[in-house]
């Protein structure tokens, strides 16, 4: 995959203010407030940066933690995973492989088969519906309910 380098001016011109902040400043949108939080059409989330296909949207499930969460990346390959010891706490911060953009954080409190809580900033996203006529038109979608301490991403 080839990636791609661009000057922060450059990153600016092509990003909305928002999506800089989240996308190559590491911020976090606030919970409950994102454009694709509530999507569960057939499809694929793409990083809002570059377009590189990231997640699809049959292991996208309700987190309750107010942004949009995956069990499980398109491959290792999309998604590089970067120790963050950032607001005094240690997580693992999902990165974009292609481009390098902050996406969010991976938990390891999400459903079976992985465990994982791919959790995104729904600004670090874009979605492409699966073509008509594909697949049989049915996503499953796991609900899974958050513990008592609310989960926090970004």
């Amino acid at each position: 995959m080839e990636k791609i380098e661009l000057t922060e001016e450059q990153w600016r011109e092509r990003l909305t203010p928002e999506q800089y902040q989240v996308l190559r400043q590491a911020g976090t949108e606030r919970p409950f407030t994102g454009e694709l939080l509530s999507v569960k059409d057939d499809g694929t989330f793409t990083c809002a940066a570059c377009g590189l296909e990231l997640f699809d949207s049959s292991t996208k499930y309700e987190s309750g933690s107010g942004w949009p969460s995956f069990w499980a990346a398109l491959g290792e390959d999309r998604v590089k995973l970067v120790k963050d010891r950032s607001h005094f706490m240690v997580r693992t911060e999902v990165r974009c492989a292609r481009c390098d953009s902050h996406l969010g954080h991976v938990f390891d409190d999400g459903p079976q088969p992985t465990g994982e809580r791919y959790c995104m900033n729904s600004l670090a996203l874009g979605f492409e519906p699966a073509a008509a006529g594909a697949g049989d038109g049915t996503t499953p979608v796991l609900e899974h309910l958050r513990d008592e301490s609310g989960p926090n991403c970004g």
